[in-house]
C-alpha cells in the first residue's frame, strides 16, 4: 500500500469522519456498561501537522482549521464539542499542530473500564500506532490486516461497542469488499455499532454499495455524505460518507445538525438518509 494518511491528516474528511465518531462515543459512554472500539484499519494514531508530509499537503489548513474558526452557534456547537475539544486536548495553547487519528481519538473518551484494540498492517504506521498508544493498559495494537481482524476479533467479549472500518481504498473492489464485510459482521455481532467510512470521489462507488447494502438483510443502516465544495476535477476527492449501522438513538437526529454546519464550513452540500430504516 502506498496511502499515507499523514498527508491528508486533519482535512475535510477526517473532520467529517471524526465528528460523527466523537457523538457515537459520547452515546456509549452514558451508559454504564463497558464498551469496546475495534479499529480495523488504524494508522499511526497522530500526527505532526508541522510534519513533512502535512506541510506537503496541509489539507488540514481546509479541514480542522477551518472549522475551529468557523462561528458555530446553538445546538451545532454542543453537537461538534466533544470532538473539537478532543482535537484541542492534543494541543497546547490556541496553535493546532497536531492532529489525532482515530484510535487516538477514541483513547480520549475512553473510560477505565473500557478498551480499544486498534489493528493496522503497514510496518510503519504499526510501529508509530505502538508509540503513541502502547503505553495504556486500556488500548492493545495488533500488526494485522483490517478485513481479517474485522472476521477474527467480533464479537468483542464485552459485547457492546463500535467497529471503525477506513480502509485507504486503493483497490478496485474495496466498495463491493466493505458491503460483504459489513454482511458477515454483522451477521456475528447483530447489535453492534458499524461504522464505515468512504470517499466520494464520483457516485459509482458511494452509490453501487447503497444498493449492494439496501440488499441485504441488515437493518437500521444510516448513510451520511458532506461535499466538499467548489466543484472538484473528475477522480478527485469531492466529500466523503460514513456508513453507520445500528446508530444510537438520536444520532440521526445530531447527523442532521452536524452535517448542515460541516457543509456550510467545507462550502458544499449535504446527504442523510435511511439505507436500510429502522
Amino acid at each position: 500500500m502506498n496511502y499515507r494518511h499523514a498527508f491528508h491528516a486533519g482535512g475535510p474528511a477526517d473532520v467529517v469522519k471524526h465528528a460523527i465518531l466523537a457523538r457515537i462515543l459520547v452515546h456509549l459512554r452514558n451508559k454504564p456498561a463497558a464498551f469496546r472500539v475495534i479499529d480495523t484499519h488504524a494508522g499511526a494514531g497522530a500526527y505532526d501537522l508541522r510534519g513533512p508530509e502535512a506541510s506537503r499537503s496541509p489539507e488540514w489548513r481546509d479541514g480542522i482549521q477551518r472549522l475551529m474558526a468557523a462561528a458555530l452557534a446553538g445546538e451545532a456547537c454542543a453537537l461538534l464539542a466533544p470532538y473539537l475539544d478532543a482535537v484541542a486536548g492534543f494541543n497546547s495553547g490556541h496553535e493546532l499542530t497536531a492532529y489525532p487519528g482515530s484510535p487516538a481519538l477514541v483513547r480520549a473518551f475512553l473510560r477505565s473500564q473500557d478498551r480499544l484494540l486498534a489493528c493496522e498492517a503497514e510496518p510503519g504506521a504499526i510501529a508509530a500506532l505502538s508509540r503513541n498508544l502502547g503505553h495504556d493498559r486500556r488500548v492493545k495494537t495488533i500488526a494485522i490486516d483490517g478485513w481479517t481482524a474485522l472476521k477474527a476479533y467480533v464479537p468483542p467479549p464485552e459485547r457492546r461497542g463500535l467497529v471503525l472500518i477506513d480502509p485507504p481504498y486503493e483497490a478496485a473492489d474495496e466498495f463491493s469488499r466493505l458491503a460483504q464485510a459489513l454482511d458477515g459482521a454483522h451477521r456475528k455481532w447483530a447489535t453492534g455499532i458499524f461504522v464505515a467510512w468512504y470517499p466520494v470521489k464520483g457516485r459509482a462507488g458511494p452509490d453501487a454499495l447503497a444498493r449492494r447494502l439496501q440488499r441485504l438483510t441488515i437493518p437500521k443502516v444510516l448513510r451520511a455524505e458532506v461535499g466538499f465544495g467548489p466543484p472538484r476535477e473528475p477522480g478527485r476527492l469531492a466529500g466523503c460518507g460514513l456508513i453507520v449501522v445500528n446508530p444510537p438513538w438520536m444520532l440521526a437526529e445530531e447527523c442532521e445538525v452536524m452535517l448542515a454546519a460541516l457543509a456550510r464550513v467545507f462550502a458544499g452540500g449535504h446527504n442523510l438518509g435511511w439505507i436500510a430504516p429502522p
